[in-house]
């Protein structure tokens, strides 16, 4: 096969396959705190309980060894697909029924690790079917892929969600059929990858190894990365940097949807679905490919700062909105557009530092050991911030996210970092 017709191939699975990673972490993410809220639950029960969906990404490295060992990546990609759809309908299931709020988030546990098993499966597959240079050349196809899943979910999904809500006038039934949809389009999914996944040589179950010696390699990769020099300071990088952002992640849909009398702003669903899950995603994706494009032209270390600015000052714009509540839908998603530009740009650097973070040897396993921190460091704030919101109402709530901002300079002045990361890789590419 040339190379250009094994191109063309890997257009008929790898894009579907990365969309089909990004919609579930976004449904379980972000999609069922808008969800939750619609139904009436309360801020500090939302916040909580769906930070909690966090953890099979925190811990994904633990079990990452059991997809290799046991069957081939293919199977699971198509096995987790099957389950995803399965997780979907529970969903759609359980939110009619009686103590929907318990049911319901266990069928999103159901779907969280199957998500984070998916991620590990495909990740490995992409690097097991590609060349080093189809690698290079597909690597923005697939994200471009994953993040139009996130414009998919929290956008598209929810404006859906919306729309069935003013022509049903039953919030529960239109979520209902959202998720009913989602599991439908999982089976389509697992259906189509089934047939065109291809089957590399590369592929196989890992071979068969004592307990005790896989433990004393996946005991040693743990061991290596925590002697890292300055292990601490990074640490405290991958915990901190995000805290205000994590915070602000949970309770920026239910201040758009809460009515305006207890401080939201009184958005209709459909309305949130294209503020903050359209247009704020897709700023959210140019803020991370110029991120990327001055971190390559100039070095992670010169941008910096910068980044460590445009990640926390654009959350005061929840601020003023919390103080004016303005009528015009336009100068919100102004607002929310700038701050996910700013998050964007930010969370390059965020990104770029653990893969700096990861050179050397264990490379692939310390990267997932960087992301279970990524993970630890969005749950843990995002679980008690609604119960702060609750405390202190939305205006007091923003100011509070302002002040933890304060940890993120604090880290950034910390950490090592070479001054020509980042620019040193693109020019040698």
């Amino acid at each position: 096969m040339t190379g250009l017709s094994q191109k063309r191939s890997r257009w008929t699975w790898l894009p579907s396959l990365y969309f089909a990673e990004g919609l579930p972490f976004v449904a379980a993410m972000t999609v069922s705190v808008i969800m939750y809220k619609r139904l009436d639950i309360s801020n500090a029960e939302v916040a909580f309980y769906t930070s909690w969906l966090y953890l099979p990404w925190v811990i994904k490295p633990l079990w990452s060894p059991i997809v290799d060992l046991l069957k081939t990546r293919r199977f699971w990609i198509i096995a987790m697909q099957l389950l995803l759809g399965a997780g979907f309908a529970t969903v759609a299931l359980c939110i009619q029924a009686d103590n929907f709020f318990r049911y319901s988030l266990a069928a999103f546990w159901l779907i969280a690790f199957s998500s984070a098993t998916h991620d590990i499966a495909a990740d490995g597959f992409y690097i097991l079917s590609l060349s080093d240079h189809e690698q290079a050349w597909f690597v923005g196809i697939r994200n471009t892929f994953y993040r139009l899943a996130m414009i998919a979910g929290q956008g598209l999904l929810v404006m859906v969600a919306g729309y069935l809500e003013n022509e049903t006038n039953n919030i529960q039934l239109s979520w209902s059929i959202v998720f009913y949809l989602l599991a439908g389009f999982y089976v389509v999914l697992f259906a189509w990858h089934r047939k065109v996944l291809p089957r590399p040589g590369a592929d196989v179950i890992g071979v068969a190894e004592s307990l005790g010696s896989l433990l004393a390699k996946f005991v040693h990769t743990f061991v290596m990365f925590f002697k890292k020099q300055h292990i601490g300071k990074v640490l405290a990088f991958l915990l901190l940097y995000r805290v205000a952002e994590a915070q602000l992640a949970k309770l920026a849909p239910p201040f758009l949807l809460d009515e305006r009398s207890i401080g939201g702003l009184g958005l209709a669903t459909s309305d949130v679905g294209f503020v903050y899950g359209t247009v704020g995603a897709l700023m959210l994706t140019l803020g991370g490919l110029l991120g990327g494009f001055l971190a390559a032209r100039d070095g992670l270390r010169h941008w910096l700062w910068w980044m460590v600015l445009a990640i926390n000052l654009p959350n005061a714009v929840y601020v003023l909105l919390a103080f004016a509540q303005p009528d015009s839908v336009l100068l919100v998603t102004i607002a929310v557009g700038i701050e996910q530009f700013g998050y964007g740009l930010g969370f390059a650097a965020y990104t770029l530092y653990m893969l700096y973070v990861s050179r050397g040897t264990h490379s692939t396993a310390h990267f997932a050991i960087c992301t279970g921190f990524m993970a630890l460091g969005m749950m843990l704030p995002g679980m008690v911030s609604g119960w702060f919101q609750e405390v202190l109402g939305y205006q007091n709530f923003f100011i509070w996210v302002l002040a933890a901002t304060i940890p993120s300079f604090i880290v950034v002045a910390m950490i090592p970092l070479d001054p020509d990361f980042g620019r040193e890789k693109s020019e040698v590419s």
